[in-house]
Parts: structure tokens; sequence; C-alpha cells
């Protein structure tokens, strides 16, 4: 049995990786703050095949609780993807408030470290030691959107969290590697097909792809072997203004 975690996983990126992973035969634990989208996902799965576990990212005590049910369900945890992540207004850093800014940074960096150590600490303990862990990245943890300056912080901060861990944990048969994801179609990115704000100052459409296209890309790496790491790969919509960014 391979036992995989997604946290984020009630909806978005998270659902669809999780429904991906569970259609390539893994035991999937759905993390996540909503029991009812929880619970439809775990039934969309098969409660034989998926464990739902409300958990708050940002809470440490809720995040032990989480990695304390994994190893009692399972004994053990062969891939992490560390997805959970919100957004901010689309304001400039004078506007922003205090408490917007920590909600990003809380969920999207904190969050990321505190499921990143529990994983870490279940993947060194068990037998056969060893596992994946993918961090959910960005487009916006290498340029940055305009009035996104949480998001695109938290993003950068967690790119220093791969690298780090991809480093420091590599000795224990565990590769860490990001999944960067460019205007995937969620509820997040809903406000592409109005118009989002560019580098020149215009706002304009953007390109979306379907989000099954993460999905499969994440099933992809954690079917590699242990030997194997894809430290950086990026997935994004064919059309959106990446590379012409800035």
């Amino acid at each position: 049995m391979k036992i995989a975690l997604v946290t984020g996983a009630g909806s978005g990126i998270g659902k669809a990786s999780a429904l991906a992973l569970a259609q390539a035969g893994w035991t999937v634990v759905l993390a996540g703050r909503r029991a009812d989208a929880l619970a439809a996902v775990a039934a969309e799965i098969g409660n034989d095949q998926a464990l739902a576990v409300v958990t708050d990212v940002t809470d440490p005590e809720s995040v032990d609780a989480l990695f304390a049910q994994v190893k009692e369900t399972y004994g053990r945890l062969d891939f992490f993807f560390n997805n959970a992540g919100v957004g901010a207004p689309l304001v400039e850093i004078t506007e922003l408030t205090y408490e917007q800014w920590r909600r990003v940074i809380d969920t999207n960096l904190t969050g990321a470290f505190l499921c990143a150590q529990g994983a870490l600490r279940l993947m060194m303990a068990q037998d056969p030691r060893g596992g994946r862990i993918i961090n959910n990245g960005s487009i916006s943890a290498y340029v940055p959107r305009p009035m996104s300056i949480p998001y695109n912080a938290s993003k950068h901060g967690v790119t220093g969290l791969t690298r780090s861990i991809s480093l420091d944990y590599r000795r224990h048969n565990i590769a860490c590697g990001q999944i960067d994801i460019g205007n995937a179609v969620t509820d997040m990115s809903a406000g592409m097909d109005t118009g989002m704000p560019q580098a020149d100052g215009s706002k304009r459409t953007e390109p979306r792809m379907d989000v099954d296209n993460v999905a499969r890309t994440l099933v992809h790496l954690a079917s590699l072997p242990l030997e194997a790491n894809v430290p950086f790969l990026t997935v994004m919509a064919n059309g959106m203004p990446y590379m012409g960014r800035g």
C-alpha cells in the first residue's frame, strides 16, 4: 500500500491531485479546513482508499494531530503534496492590512513549514525510511504579479524551503521538489477571466488550463523512484503572460 497526503484537498488543485493519486493506486489522506468538502472528496475516491482529516495548517497542534493520525492509521507516509494556500486582495502594499499579510504568510509559508516538518519526522522514522515531498510553489515564486506582495513573498519563501529540505534530507532518502503552477482553472484563479493587473499597468484577461494537467504532472512526480528528484517543475497555461511578465 502506497500512502499519500494532500493538504488543501477539499477543492481546486488539492482535490484534483487527490483524485488523480487515488486513480493511480495510492491510498490518500485528505487534509483541509472544511469537513464537508473533505468528506465529499473521500466519498468520490471511496472511503476504503481515503482518510479525511480536518486540519488547520497554521496551527501546530492541528498539524501534529494530522501526522499522528497518519502514523496511527497507516504507519508510514510515502508521498506528501504540501499544497494548502490562500491569496489576498490585489492592492498596493500601502493599502494591505496586517491581518491580510499574516493570513497569507501563516498559511502559505508557516503552514508549509509545519507540514513539511511533520512529514519529515514521519518519513525519517519509518521503515523503510524515506519518501517524497512536493511543495506547491507558483509562477509567483519566480516572477511576481503586480499588487500581490504577500502571495509573492510567501511563494518565494516556499522556494527556499524546498531547496533547504532537498539539501538537508536527501541523506535520509527523502526527495523534495516543487511544482510551480501557472493559471490552472480553480476558484482562486477565477478573476483571470475578467482581467488581471499587468506589469505595464493595464488589466487583461489571461488564458487558463484545466487543473487536471497539474494533477497528472503530480502523479508522475509521485511515481518516480527515490533515487531521482525533480527539484523544480513548471506547468502553466501555454498562453499566459509569464515569459514576458515584468
